[in-house]
């Protein structure tokens, strides 16, 4: 595994967020729509172990295999450039605006649903023979986290919604780093390994990202899941996004950032340890 200092892989960072702002909009759509397809693929292929296995870990320790494929592809979540594209507004590069950021936000957010809605209507299809049966143990799952995860936060009122906004917060903490893990080698296996461990980790503890969201709950609804878009979009999704937001930009990015960027000046130098001390005491 060939290392990157902090120093080069934070700089990285700010290119990286600088190059997404630029990219025309038919690319950016492409990567981002290619990015939930097949982080929506991994899911589904994490869920179907566990529920066939019977042993959640298996499902968490395998289903990092989406999120390096897609970074070692190119292509782009919406939780990476939460953390990413402000970096270039922060380091001043020329032409990178608030107003762009958001541009680009959207655009990968829309690509994102797209590629996710499109991988969960495929993977119901296939679950029911068409919608001619029932969707069987993996899609009964799938239905039943949908409910659980909408209408059993809901149950708990402001503090459910603030539970779904923390943990939005650690997922993406845990996802940029992940983001971050891309960068920190010049070889592909220390890129994935880099990637592996936070993606794991986040997955076996539940928290809540907004892409693999958009994904599980559509599916849920599908599959027959007893709650309403309403109830995804409130008690969900929404909270999901700002905690991923949040969680990104302040735990990642801008601790990395400010600590290997905009270092702060070293204190000075204990008296013990000044040259001319030590001349006086000669």
């Amino acid at each position: 595994m060939s290392y990157i200092l902090p120093s080069e892989f934070v700089t990285k960072m700010v290119d990286a967020g600088e190059s997404k702002i630029y990219m025309s909009t038919r690319d950016t759509l492409i990567r981002a729509f290619m990015a939930g397809a097949i982080l929506a693929l991994a899911a589904a292929f994490a869920i179907t172990i566990a529920v066939e296995t019977g042993v959640f870990l298996i499902g968490a320790i395998l289903f990092p295999i989406g999120f390096c494929m897609l970074y070692l592809m190119g292509f782009d979540l919406l939780t990476g450039v939460f953390m990413l594209t402000p970096l270039a507004l922060l380091d001043k590069r020329p032409g990178v605006t608030p107003k762009a950021i958001l541009r680009n936000w959207g655009w990968v957010f829309l690509g994102n649903l797209g590629g996710a809605l499109t991988v969960a209507f495929m993977m119901a299809f296939i679950f029911t023979y068409g919608f001619n049966t029932d969707p069987g143990a993996v899609g009964a799952k799938i239905a039943s986290v949908g409910e659980a995860r909408t209408l059993g936060y809901a149950e708990y009122g402001a503090a459910g919604w603030a539970t779904i906004f923390i943990r939005g917060m650690l997922c993406n903490w845990m996802v940029s780093m992940g983001v971050v893990g891309a960068m920190i080698s010049t070889n592909v296996s220390g890129k994935v390994l880099a990637m592996w461990m936070p993606i794991m980790l986040f997955f076996f503890m539940g928290f809540e990202h907004s892409i693999v969201n958009m994904f599980l709950f559509p599916s849920a609804i599908i599959m027959g899941g007893e709650f309403s878009v309403m109830d995804y979009l409130w008690w969900n999704e929404i909270p999901t996004v700002l905690g991923n937001l949040v969680g990104g930009l302040a735990f990642t990015g801008l601790t990395l950032y400010t600590t290997h960027v905009r270092t702060a000046p070293k204190r000075p130098a204990p008296a013990a340890y000044d040259d001319s001390a030590l001349a006086n005491r000669a």
